[in-house]
């Protein structure tokens, strides 16, 4: 799995990007079936999260969030993400 991370509007401080980086294995898990993950992080007043996954059978998901708290909006968007691509890996290993 190929990852991007792009903090738009502000530079993620090390704390930020190692908190990212450890949530992501939380989908470790799909890793042979994620061709690449892209986040990009908006912060104005709010921290926005926005999320797209590729998977190698050529579905794109995508999942958003928004918080005030950096950890909280991560979470938000972890909590979707990991439900998208469990639903997802279930439908490709579903038996036809």
């Amino acid at each position: 799995m190929t990852k991007k991370i792009d903090a738009v509007g502000f530079t993620l401080d090390q704390k930020q990007s190692d908190l990212v980086e450890t949530k992501l294995k939380r989908i470790g898990y799909a890793d042979d079936l994620i061709v690449d993950l892209i986040m990009k992080i908006k912060h104005d007043k709010a921290y926005s999260f926005d999320t797209t996954v590729n998977f190698k059978w050529g579905l794109q998901a995508h999942v958003s969030s928004d918080d005030y708290d950096f950890a909280a909006a991560l979470n938000k968007t972890m909590d979707l993400l990991d439900n998208k691509v469990k639903k997802e890996k279930d439908k490709v290993q579903e038996p036809k």
